[in-house]
């Protein structure tokens, strides 16, 4: 068992890095073009994003998961970030980008299950330890 995992280290700084730079878009760019409920929704992508990247940035350190575990829940965080986060961000900028939100309406739910999924990888993965 390796004692961190450098890949979803340097993903999940990458991921934060950007989440910050989403986030001040939302807090001062987007103000200017939406109203005041997209760009609260806005926010909830950018605050569901950086909680899902704090934890793939200490699941990168937790020594005692197996790599198949880690590389689950990274997969699920980051299917989650893109579909949870991301279909939020392009419905608050609907007025602004020209996309149907019939479309991203299903996808936020996909996201959220696969961030349950990913919660649940990981309770499942403690659960297997030897204590």
């Amino acid at each position: 068992m390796n004692k961190f995992n450098k890949k979803i280290l340097i993903i999940s700084s990458l991921l934060g890095a950007i989440t910050i730079a989403i986030g001040a878009f939302g807090a001062h760019g987007l103000k200017q073009v939406a109203d005041a409920q997209s760009v609260a929704s806005f926010e909830t992508g950018v605050r569901y994003q950086m909680y899902h990247v704090i934890v793939l940035f200490i699941v990168g350190f937790i020594p005692y998961m197996t790599e198949k575990g880690k590389k689950w829940v990274f997969r699920l965080f980051l299917l989650g970030i893109l579909l949870f986060s991301g279909s939020i961000y392009l419905l608050a900028l609907k007025e602004v980008v020209p996309i149907s939100s019939k479309i991203l309406g299903p996808i936020t739910p996909l996201g959220g299950l696969a961030f349950i999924a990913g919660w649940l990888r990981l309770a499942y993965d403690f659960r297997t330890l030897k204590s």
